[in-house]
């Protein structure tokens, strides 16, 4: 169960995070109203911490190195999330944080089967 929830969470961060780190702000805006109002260079970092947040989801338990960092990688991801809510709300944009509640859950269910790796 720990990889399935791990293995969509990564395929998810890394999609997004890499459309953050590497589209410009025009292709972004259709899909991610926000950007608008957050600087580039925040969105930018967002996408580049998704994509190591992503990768240590599932490196360390697949190569017994450091298990442990599966654990503060979904915890890093759960506070994007957290950073994802707290946009919408300052933007009125409550009825839009489903998904953010989603991965939210996903990232903190991740952390604590990630438990069992260790």
């Amino acid at each position: 169960m720990p990889w399935i929830v791990a293995a969509l969470l990564a395929v998810f961060y890394l999609y997004a995070g890499g459309k953050k780190a590497l589209q410009s702000l025009e292709q972004l805006q259709p899909m991610m109203g926000w950007v608008d109002r957050v600087p580039m260079p925040v969105v930018r970092l967002t996408g580049i911490l998704e994509i190591p947040g992503a990768a240590g989801l599932l490196l360390p338990p697949l190569t017994g190195v450091a298990p442990g960092l599966a654990i503060a990688a979904a915890i890093g991801l759960l506070l994007i999330q957290v950073g994802g809510i707290v946009v919408h709300v300052s933007r009125g944009e409550a009825r839009l944080i489903g998904l953010n509640i989603a991965l939210l859950v996903a990232a903190g269910a991740a952390a604590w089967l990630g438990t069992t790796w260790l």
